[in-house]
């Protein structure tokens, strides 16, 4: 897994190389505004230590991210998406603590209220592999990435409803 930044647009100017987590970008270069993934998926975020929106980047060259994603910031921290091979598998909750409504997914759901009639996801438990989450149906507007674990509510994630969800896959890195 490696991603390579650039200070300035077009991979121009100072370079710093990551094969692995970053919290902090700052000592090593002053801003970021290209980079390139030469293997794996990431996620990068506009804040130090991982805070801020997040952005989800796969292998690939991205000249000028900024536009790209619509971005404000320049990336400031990345963390390295785990490669998962085999099934995947979760249960959505409508509310907080796995109440409400739930439902077991194993594929991808552009939309949670037309599949489920479900308003809005609340918490989560991850069995198996690596999702993004979305605000909006159709794979659209603010991502996280959500990894094996028990997610008891949203209210770390800025308390995002979660409208759409996808399997990060294989095929990806």
């Amino acid at each position: 897994m490696k991603v390579t930044f650039f200070e300035d647009r077009n991979f121009q100017g100072r370079s710093y190389e990551c094969m692995g987590d970053c919290g902090d970008f700052s000592s090593y270069m002053s801003r970021c505004h290209s980079c390139r993934v030469d293997s794996g998926c990431w996620m990068m975020y506009d804040q130090p230590n991982y805070m801020g929106s997040g952005y989800f980047f796969r292998r690939g060259e991205y000249a000028d991210y900024m536009s790209m994603f619509g971005m404000n910031n320049c990336i400031r921290s990345c963390r390295m998406i785990p490669m998962h091979r085999g099934s995947y598998r979760m249960r959505i909750y409508e509310r907080d603590n796995f109440m409400g409504q739930m439902y077991e997914m194993m594929d991808d759901c552009d939309n949670i209220m037309d599949r489920y009639r479900m308003s809005h996801c609340q918490s989560c438990h991850v069995m198996d592999g690596h999702w993004l989450f979305y605000d909006q149906p159709h794979y659209r507007g603010r991502m996280w990435h959500f990894g094996p674990g028990q997610y008891r509510n949203f209210s770390n994630y800025g308390g995002m409803r979660f409208m759409s969800m996808r399997r990060i896959m294989d095929s990806w890195y």
